[in-house]
């Protein structure tokens, strides 16, 4: 009954994360503030209190820590691999403001708890299950390196508000997470909502940024949120832990099973190495997670490809 009754603030209400952040704070009896920016509000329900502002300015920062117990730190500004490559300074200057300023707001406000969602972009390029030790071992991977960068800051300054003044912080760094009200079309999508969209408006050929061979580790959205919930509760220590599914999938596998679940077999797939891609490998090592916070993940790749075409089915009348 940890979040029963707590005014808890979902700093970027209308994402992914944030979405069913929402809903399970809700079913555990929270009292929930969410930001809104750019979109509408995707939860309709009036226990949620939303707040429209603009967290790259101060005040709204102040105004939605105002009388708040927790914070999760959602509200970044995201993309996918083709700004990556060719506006990759959109990722950083506004992700400094909302989080170093949501940070300062929440300390200044006495807040009790806050988690912020760092990034496995923060390590450096290795093949192997990287551990949370080496987030600060040489630089991150070129195509990450201003939002490694950037993530390994917010991390530091966590530390700083956490040692100087108290503010209990947790730290989570998820690895690729997908499901329902992701991001689909092309300009902002990741890689398998991308890949989503275009099975169901089944594109012949097949088109697949990359070669194929890179590997991933996809996390459900609602086992990522567990993770978080849990973190918040018992690791406000500002250790970082790796949250992942603990499953190595390769884009021609991940290709392979989207295909199937639309029944999409019979396209021809194409694969051009030419598209901008990111870092060939990132696997993490679930050790410290599943040691101190008992996380097990519950849904296999398979069955949260099935749940987010389903749920993008329903959305789109398809």
């Amino acid at each position: 009954m940890f979040y029963q009754g707590k005014r808890v603030l979902v700093a970027g209400g209308t994402g992914l994360i944030g979405t069913h952040l929402i809903q399970s704070l809700l079913q555990q009896e929270a009292r929930v503030r969410a930001t809104l920016h750019q979109k509408q509000r995707v939860i309709q329900d009036d226990r949620i209190e939303y707040v429209s502002c603009d967290l790259t300015q101060y005040n709204d920062c102040q105004t939605a820590v105002d009388g708040i117990d927790y914070v999760f730190l959602c509200a970044a500004n995201t993309s996918g691999a083709a700004v990556m490559a060719h506006n990759p300074i959109a990722h950083i200057t506004p992700n400094l403001l909302i989080n170093a300023q949501v940070l300062e707001a929440a300390c200044l406000a006495k807040v009790e708890r806050l988690l912020f969602v760092s990034s496995t972009t923060v390590y450096p390029a290795v093949t192997h299950p990287v551990k949370e030790t080496e987030a600060f071992v040489g630089e991150p991977h070129d195509s990450y390196f201003g939002v490694g960068w950037m993530k390994r800051y917010i991390e530091k300054l966590a530390q700083f508000y956490y040692q100087r003044y108290g503010l209990k912080i947790a730290i989570v760094r998820p690895t690729n997470a997908y499901g329902p009200y992701d991001k689909f079309d092309d300009e902002r999508a990741h890689v398998l909502p991308a890949l989503i969209r275009r099975a169901l408006a089944k594109h012949d050929p097949f088109e697949v940024w990359g070669d194929g061979t890179a590997i991933r580790d996809f996390i459900y959205v609602t086992d990522l949120v567990e993770a978080m919930l849990g973190a918040l509760e018992h690791c406000a220590n500002c250790e970082a832990i790796n949250i992942g599914s603990g499953q190595s999938i390769s884009i021609r596998e991940a290709v392979a099973t989207i295909l199937k679940l639309t029944g999409h077999t019979n396209a021809q797939t194409i694969y051009d190495a030419s598209k901008p891609t990111t870092i060939p490998i990132r696997l993490v090592d679930l050790t410290q997670a599943r040691a101190r916070l008992n996380f097990s993940p519950k849904v296999s790749f398979e069955e949260g490809i099935q749940r987010t075409i389903a749920w993008y089915r329903d959305e789109n009348d398809l």
